[in-house]
């Protein structure tokens, strides 16, 4: 039976805490009005509402798949939030991300995960990467591992580096039949010697229905614009077809990290 993908909660943004200087999208630190502290991702910010997309279609997958996530909510930022920020560039950011914004519960406490301090079985390790070799992740390297160690468990976390096809939007099924080449960085690539069970195992999971679940939950109104001129639910059924069809082409990107693996051992 397909799990039900419950929809998202919605926030409403009433204090800036913190910005985390991380990259170049300026994410911060807020409060909801459910008391709540978040890591908000903003819409105006450098990739826009694709990397929001992005994060929220690879946070749920990972969710749906058993991967511990912080819960993921709808972010409302009010037109007259942060006009008393002293720092220009924040409150250009600000200004930019009026109306809906993505973003994740924050963590008190948490720690990035070090592998160098930490070792994953080889079991997890081969689950991630090929959760990130679906969703074309290129951005969970040892530099930067977008992972959090939090009460002694792991977390994964931003996934607006994922579905870079949708910057290129034209050639989308040539794009989602590609090897994941950048398998070769990922932080976890060394310990990923399951990856032929994992693929049996997640691919029974990931039916079309609870794709289309996910990929539902992206709202409309990012959906629409960037000069494309598809409906949002042509660009809706797009995002869906390019995950099914590298779910069902898996042994492509399965290969390709297979043989990058042959020059490790």
């Amino acid at each position: 039976m397909t799990k039900q993908i419950p929809a998202l909660r919605s926030v409403n943004v009433v204090r800036y805490v913190t910005p985390l200087r991380e990259g170049g999208s300026l994410p911060a630190i807020v409060e909801a009005d459910d008391g709540f502290l978040y890591v908000l991702k903003f819409s105006g910010a450098g990739q826009g509402v694709k990397a929001l997309i992005a994060d929220l279609i690879g946070g749920e997958l990972a969710r749906a798949l058993g991967f511990k996530v912080p819960e993921i909510v709808f972010a409302h930022l009010d037109s007259s939030f942060g006009r008393t920020e002293p720092d220009e560039e924040i409150q250009d950011l600000l200004r930019a991300s009026e109306g809906l914004n993505l973003a994740l519960h924050y963590l008190s406490g948490a720690i990035t995960f070090d592998p160098a301090v930490t070792k994953l079985d080889e079991r997890l390790s081969s689950q991630i990467v090929w959760l990130d070799c679906l969703l074309t992740n290129v951005d969970r390297t040892p530099r930067n591992t977008n992972m959090l160690s939090w009460n002694r468990e792991l977390w994964l976390i931003d996934h607006g580096a994922s579905l870079y096809f949708h910057h290129s939007w034209d050639n989308w099924e040539e794009q989602a039949r590609r090897p994941f080449v950048q398998v070769k960085d990922h932080v976890l690539f060394a310990r990923a010697s399951q990856l032929p069970q994992v693929d049996a195992e997640f691919k029974a999971i990931l039916t079309p229905e609870l794709v289309r679940q996910v990929v539902a939950l992206v709202p409309e109104e990012w959906l629409t614009g960037n000069g494309i001129e598809a409906s949002p639910e042509e660009r809706r059924e797009v995002y869906t077809q390019f995950l099914l069809t590298r779910i069902n082409s898996s042994e492509i990107f399965l290969n390709e990290a297979q043989n990058a693996r042959k020059t490790l051992i």
